[in-house]
């Protein structure tokens, strides 16, 4: 199983790396609308839909995210920025309610709510790759201190269960000492100028050290809630894994959870700064 992940992983990296780092804009687009198909298709199933639906659920995440670039006005992507964080506080609404079998009213809900949070995350990702690789992938590690963070202490000390009834495996320490090494991340990066510009030197250069700790704590939260409504989706439908897309890993959403709301609300914040 480790070898499986290793292989996977590292032919993810010799795959999306190079287009980060050296692609030309249309043909990252492309690869985000690709992500966004797969991970449309993955939510269509985890809510329920069968047969082809899921397929064209993830056809429509993909028209969506073309049709929101093509509207008209420069203000159409602040407003898809915004729809989705209004849309993470829905799911925080859901989270609270627990695993529960969806109703129909509430299937529509997430539906809709993933046609915007999906298109919303790859026109994120391009934005905060517009303004450059150090700032898209600033956010990213972000994410992954916490994630590891989260990890290692909650395998430690974890007693106090963050959320049972969705996953299990997740405790407060170990969320506090994901957000802990993510704030050493986020500081280090703003303080040093390492890898600059970065999201967290934008933010500090512009509202200082305070601001920093206050916005990275913001999208240590959104990774949580991020990760917890997937799991939230796949226990109410009885997956262990979103997919089987990517072996050793499960599938696309199993991979970019977490970051699905952050790279919205990180663009967001980028664009007020």
């Amino acid at each position: 199983m480790l070898l499986t992940r290793v292989i996977t992983a590292l032919c993810l990296l010799l795959l999306i790396l190079p287009i980060l780092f050296l692609g030309p804009p249309p043909v990252l687009a492309g690869l985000m609308a690709v992500i966004v198909a797969l991970a449309g298709w993955e939510f269509g199933r985890l809510i329920g839909l069968r047969r082809f639906w899921p397929y064209v659920y993830g056809l429509a995440c993909v028209i969506a995210m073309i049709t929101w670039h093509d509207l008209p006005g420069r203000h159409a992507m602040l407003w898809l920025l915004q729809a989705a964080v209004v849309c993470w506080g829905i799911a925080v609404m859901l989270l609270s309610c627990g695993v529960r079998k969806p109703s129909p009213l509430i299937s529509v809900v997430v539906g809709v709510i993933g046609l915007i949070i999906l298109p919303a995350f790859g026109h994120a990702t391009l934005l905060l790759r517009d303004l450059g690789i150090g700032v898209l992938l600033s956010v990213a590690v972000l994410v992954w201190a916490a994630d590891i963070g989260a990890y290692f202490v909650g395998k430690a000390i974890g007693r106090r269960k963050l959320a049972p009834t969705i996953s299990p495996g997740k405790s407060w320490e170990g969320a506090l000492g994901g957000w802990a090494c993510a704030l050493v991340v986020a500081l280090v990066l703003a303080t040093t100028q390492v890898f600059a510009p970065t999201w967290f030197s934008r933010v500090a250069q512009h509202s200082g050290l305070v601001s920093v700790v206050l916005v990275a704590t913001l999208l240590v939260v959104a990774s949580v809630v991020g990760d917890l409504f997937e799991s939230l989706l796949k226990r109410q439908v009885g997956k262990k894994d979103s997919s089987r897309l990517l072996p050793g890993h499960g599938g696309v959403l199993d991979r970019i959870d977490a970051l699905i709301p952050v790279f919205p609300l990180a663009a967001l914040i980028a664009y007020y700064l």
